[in-house]
């Protein structure tokens, strides 16, 4: 019997009506959509990342901006801003970046130097699905805030690689340091810079179109900056960082001549530069 003649009837042979086989799928298909959509991985995300520590609203403390919806789900930017007050005694510990719905949502953990002023970090981040994407700072009063944004982008982080494995190769590792001079900061010690490291930050969701197999996650899962020796920026990064990592920051000079850069991979390497911060380059 043909599926065609078996779905006329019922075991009781009763015949049962096209549109009401059409509408029992169309539940069946809805609901597990639906309930995805209803569901909430945050409160899970704060017991596993923040062991439950309480997260205040962050409205005037953390900014948090990225396109509403991604051009490139593999790239896309984010902007972390301190909203904290010039009189306001405290200042930003560290900013973890978290994406809900991403197959490791911890993205990465920026630890700010003592005497930095850090205020602006920007970067380019992997999103999989449409998905809720927070900032929490820790600030040197122990308290922790939140802000959040919603992204509509998907697949980022099994899109494939934007060079091939021997490009990749040929820059793994290389850096470079570049300085911006912005109208809207004052002339003074703040300087706006940019490190950007050579890695195909391989998220291990990405298949090689040649073989079929999945390519093992290898990414820079350390980044130091410093001047001279003090501290400006560190970030412990994940799978959800871009190809290509790199970071662009706001920091307070403190007179060193040298600014350096270490940064370490999933594999063991060790990149390490320095530049003249009066002639920055390559």
């Amino acid at each position: 019997m043909s599926f065609a003649d078996s779905g006329d009837h019922d075991h009781a042979g009763m015949h049962t009506p096209p549109a009401l086989i059409a509408a029992l799928l169309g539940i069946a298909f809805a609901v597990p959509a639906q309930a995805e959509e209803a569901y909430d991985p945050w409160p899970g995300l704060v017991q596993d990342i923040f062991n439950n520590r309480p997260i205040k609203d962050g409205a005037d403390v953390i900014g948090i901006e990225m396109p509403t919806r991604a051009e490139d789900a593999a790239i896309v930017p984010v902007t972390l801003r301190s909203k904290l007050s010039p009189a306001d005694s405290r200042r930003i510990r560290s900013i973890t970046l978290v994406i809900d719905r991403n197959p490791a949502p911890m993205a990465a953990k920026f630890e700010l130097g003592p005497d930095a002023n850090v205020t602006e970090i920007s970067t380019r981040v992997r999103v999989n699905n449409y998905t809720d994407v927070h900032a929490v700072a820790e600030l040197t009063d122990g308290q922790l805030y939140v802000s959040k944004v919603y992204v509509k982008a998907s697949g980022g982080c099994s899109a494939p690689a934007g060079k091939n494995a021997e490009e990749a190769n040929n820059r793994l590792g290389q850096m470079r340091y570049r300085q911006f001079a912005r109208e809207d900061i004052p002339a003074s010690r703040i300087r706006e810079a940019q490190i950007m490291i050579g890695h195909p930050n391989n998220s291990g969701l990405q298949m090689d179109q040649v073989t079929q197999l999945y390519i093992p996650a290898f990414f820079v899962n350390q980044l130091k900056l410093t001047q001279d020796d003090s501290p400006v920026l560190s970030m412990n990064g994940g799978i959800s960082i871009s190809e290509d990592p790199n970071l662009r920051f706001t920091y307070v000079s403190n007179g060193a001549k040298r600014f350096r850069a270490e940064a370490k991979d999933t594999d063991g390497h060790v990149f390490r530069n320095e530049w003249d911060v009066e002639k920055p380059g390559t």
